[in-house]
C-alpha cells in the first residue's frame, strides 16, 4: 500500500462532514467580502476538526487559516466560499427556477471548492498525527475570488510567506491538472465629476459627467485595435447620473476590467486607459478620479508539482459516477447547446465525444487545452510560493461557469463524489511532498528560477483596501 492510499482512507472517513459543509454553504450564497455565514461555517468546522484557527487574515473578516502539525515543510491547501449575484436556483432540477427572485447562487461551485480543500487538509492532518510525521498542513479560507482579489491582499500582507507549497482546485466538467495560464487583471472605478444644470433652460451651464463616461468608452473601444490580441478590456456603467434626462448629470461612474497575460503588459494598458479617461475629462470640462477595486497577477506554473498531482490523479482514475448521476447530467446537458459542448472539450484539449455527459477519464498532463483564459487571484499566491491546481469533475460536460445549470448541480450526487475525489488527489499530493522533502526543494528551486530577478510585486497599489461592501454590480 502506498502512502497516499492511507490518506485517501482518511478522506473517505471524513467526507460526510464536508459534504454536509458544502451543502450548508450552497444554501447561504454570499457575495465577495460578505461571506460572513459561510466563513463562520468554515471556521467552526476547522475547530471541530482540531485545527488551530486564525481568523481575520490580512485584516479581512471573512479570511482565515487553520494549521495542524509540527516542523517540516508547510503545505497550504486553499479554499473559497463566495457566490455570485443573480444566480439563485433550486437544486436538483434541470430547469430555471429561482429560490429567491434575483438572489445569489453558487454558480462557480465555490461551496464545493472550500469544502473539498478543507477535507484534504483534514485528511493530511490525520495522516501526520498517525505517522508522527514532521510537517504542517494549513487550510486557507480565501474569500472574494469573484472580483475581490482577496488572495492578492493576503499575499501583500505576507500570509503565504512561510509556506513551502500551495495546492488548490476548481470545480469543472473534467478531471485534470490545471494548466498555469491566466490573465493578470485589475478593476478600476473611474468617477467623473461635472456640474448639474437644467438641461433645457441652462444646458450651457452644465458639464456632463455622463458625456465624459461615454467619451471614455468610445476612446477605449477605438484603442482595442491597437492593443495585444490576447489582452481583454470590459466595462460596466455603475452610475449613469440618475434617471432624469432633463438634468445634466453631475456624476457618473464606470468600472473597467483590464486583463493581459503578464503584469508588465497589464501595467502598460492601465496607463493607456488612464490617459483616455483624462482626455474624456478634458473634452467635457469635468474632473476624473479613480479607485482600484482589485487586481491579480498571472499564474506561474511548477512542473514538479504538476507531475506529482498528475500521478495522484492517474492512480485514482476518474470519479465513479453512477446511473443516477449520469441521468441528471443528461437532463442538464439537454438545456445546453452543441456549441457549449464543443467549447468545453476545446477548453480542456480533448476531441468531442458524442453522448458523453460526465467525465470518465483523467485528462493526460500533455493534453493541450485551448487558449480560453480567465483570471484568478491564485496567481498572486503562485508568485509567492510554488503552486499547483487541479480541475475536478463535479458537473455535466458543457455546463457554463456562472450559470444556473451549475447552481442546480451544486448539491447533486456527482458534485459530492467529485469533491471527495479531488480531495483525495490534493491530500495524496500533499503527503507525497511531506514524505519527500527533496521534492519540495525541487519545486522551490523551480519557483525561484521562474521568478528569477523579478520578485513578487503585488499589482494592488499600496492604498488599495479590500472592498468590504461591494455592490452587486462588482
Amino acid at each position: 500500500m502506498q502512502n497516499s492510499d492511507r490518506v485517501w482512507q482518511h478522506v473517505d472517513a471524513k467526507s460526510p462532514d464536508f459534504v454536509a459543509l458544502a451543502d450548508r454553504v450552497w444554501g447561504m450564497p454570499e457575495l465577495c467580502y460578505l461571506e460572513h455565514r459561510s466563513a463562520a461555517e468554515h471556521a467552526a468546522e476547522l475547530g471541530r476538526q482540531g485545527f488551530a484557527t486564525t481568523t481575520g487574515i490580512a485584516g479581512i473578516p471573512t479570511a482565515m487559516m487553520g494549521e495542524a502539525g509540527e516542523g517540516g515543510p508547510v503545505i497550504a491547501i486553499l479554499g473559497e466560499y463566495d457566490a455570485l449575484p443573480g444566480l439563485s436556483q433550486e437544486a436538483g432540477i434541470a430547469e430555471r427556477r429561482e429560490v429567491e427572485a434575483g438572489g445569489n447562487g453558487h454558480g462557480c461551485g465555490h461551496n464545493l471548492l472550500g469544502s473539498a480543500a478543507m477535507l484534504a487538509a483534514t485528511a493530511v492532518k490525520a495522516f501526520l498525527a498517525e505517522n508522527n510525521l514532521p510537517g504542517r498542513v494549513r487550510y486557507y479560507g480565501c474569500p472574494a475570488e469573484e472580483g475581490g482579489a482577496a488572495k492578492a491582499f493576503m499575499a501583500r500582507a505576507g500570509a503565504f510567506d512561510d509556506v513551502d507549497v500551495a495546492i488548490t482546485w476548481h470545480p469543472a466538467a473534467f478531471t485534470a491538472v490545471m494548466k498555469p495560464r491566466s490573465l493578470a487583471n485589475t478593476r478600476i472605478d473611474f468617477m467623473f465629476h461635472g456640474r448639474a444644470s437644467h438641461a433645457a433652460a441652462a444646458p450651457h451651464l452644465g458639464r456632463s459627467a455622463l458625456d465624459a463616461v461615454e467619451l471614455m468608452n468610445v476612446g477605449v473601444n477605438y484603442m482595442r485595435e491597437h492593443m495585444p490580441s490576447d489582452a481583454r478590456i470590459h466595462y460596466a456603467l455603475l452610475d449613469g447620473g440618475g434617471v432624469a434626462p432633463n438634468v445634466v448629470q453631475a456624476r457618473a461612474v464606470v468600472r473597467y476590467l483590464i486583463r493581459a497575460p503578464e503584469l508588465v503588459e497589464l501595467r502598460r494598458l492601465i496607463a493607456r486607459v488612464r490617459k483616455i479617461a483624462d482626455g474624456a475629462a478634458l473634452m467635457t470640462e469635468t474632473k476624473v478620479t479613480s479607485a482600484v477595486v482589485s487586481a491579480v497577477s498571472n499564474l506561474l506554473g511548477n512542473a514538479v508539482l504538476e507531475r506529482t498531482l498528475q500521478s495522484n490523479l492517474d492512480r485514482l482514475g476518474a470519479p465513479a459516477f453512477d446511473a443516477a448521476d449520469q441521468a441528471f447530467a443528461r437532463d442538464i446537458q439537454a438545456t445546453l447547446r452543441d456549441e457549449d459542448i464543443a467549447a468545453d472539450y476545446k477548453f480542456i484539449g480533448l476531441p468531442v465525444r458524442d453522448g458523453q455527459v460526465l467525465c470518465d477519464a483523467v485528462v493526460p498532463l500533455e493534453s493541450e487545452g485551448g487558449n480560453v483564459m480567465g483570471s484568478t487571484d491564485v496567481g498572486d499566491v503562485s508568485w509567492v510560493v510554488p503552486t499547483v491546481q487541479a480541475w475536478g469533475a463535479v458537473h455535466a460536460i458543457a455546463t457554463p461557469a456562472h450559470s444556473w445549470q451549475q447552481v442546480a448541480q451544486g448539491k447533486a450526487g456527482a458534485a459530492h463524489k467529485g469533491m471527495v475525489h479531488i480531495a483525495k488527489a490534493m491530500a495524496g499530493t500533499a503527503i507525497d511532498l511531506l514524505r519527500a522533502p527533496d521534492l519540495v526543494e525541487r519545486a522551490l528551486a523551480e519557483h525561484r528560477a521562474r521568478v528569477g530577478k523579478t520578485p513578487y510585486e503585488c499589482p494592488l497599489p499600496p492604498d488599495a483596501q479590500p472592498a468590504l461592501r461591494m455592490s452587486e454590480k462588482a
